[in-house]
């Protein structure tokens, strides 16, 4: 038994290997992104095909994916986090994914969007490095955001 690439610490045959199998679909965002992972490290690029997102496929590269998967060395994951999204059936997760490519060390930080439909989970999109944050703009004589009912200016903005 081998370790999974995706460096959960689990055997690859407990870990991503019914997802790349196609004998069960993927329980949950992370465990998509990891599984997608694992298949660049195996160069399983028709799997990363067959995860997008129904509908978003027609941009996907086959020959730009193949050949990133085989020129690179991947050499780790990191999951930094996990985050519901606006509805049920969106979620995110950030991950950095290290690489060896032409005999540099490199990274991948993303933040990749998943929704779920017809009962399982989908890779949608990314965005390098941490998801944007929503500001929230308060004035100096709005209520406080602390909620003691002072004003932001006598509280918190003091």
């Amino acid at each position: 038994m081998s370790k999974c690439p995706c460096d959960s610490g689990r055997e690859f045959d407990a870990c991503c290997g019914p997802y790349l199998a196609r004998t069960e679909p993927a329980p949950t965002p992370e465990a998509l992104m990891r599984s997608r992972y694992t298949a660049f490290a195996k160069q399983d690029v028709n799997y990363l095909g067959e995860t997008l997102l129904p509908g978003t496929q027609d941009d996907f590269d086959v020959a730009q994916v193949t050949e990133w998967a085989s020129k690179s060395i991947w050499t780790g994951l990191e999951v930094r986090s996990t985050a519901d999204g606006q509805t049920p059936d969106e979620a995110y997760v950030e991950f950095v994914a290290k690489f060896t490519m032409d005999g540099k060390d490199l990274i991948h930080h993303e933040t990749g969007r998943f929704k779920q439909q017809d009962g399982r989970w989908w890779y949608v999109d990314g965005v390098m490095g941490q998801r944007p944050r929503t500001v929230i703009k308060v004035g100096r004589n709005d209520p406080c955001i602390c909620g003691s009912g002072k004003k932001f200016k006598k509280c918190c903005g003091a």
